[in-house]
């Protein structure tokens, strides 16, 4: 571990800490033990989106609702619309006058 954290630059606990998982070590210490390590590919895996899957999930808890409820309402505002404009079409008789 002393050995990792030399070539790394770091300190042999801050290594510790990485093995533990530990959320407070900073990113450019892991990039810095990745490189050492010769696993510099798996730091663009960790900030590739696609691949958190947590924080997809948490991402989809916060979107807005908006599914049949929003679909029924712009239905509704058309067929309101629609409504509408028959309403202010001119009537026309059997003679052909308009009014």
């Amino acid at each position: 571990m002393a050995d990792l954290a030399a070539r790394a630059g770091t300190s042999a606990s801050t290594v510790a800490r990485l093995e533990k998982g530990d959320p407070g070590v900073g990113i450019g210490a892991l990039a810095d033990v990745l490189v050492a390590m010769g696993l510099v590919e798996r730091l663009a895996d960790l900030l590739d989106t696609r691949k958190d899957d947590l924080g997809l999930a948490l991402a989809a808890e916060q979107l807005p609702r908006r599914g049949k409820s929003f679909a029924a309402k712009l239905r509704r505002q058309e067929t309101q619309g629609h409504k509408a404009q028959q309403d202010e079409t001119d009537v026309v008789d059997p003679d052909g006058a308009a009014f």
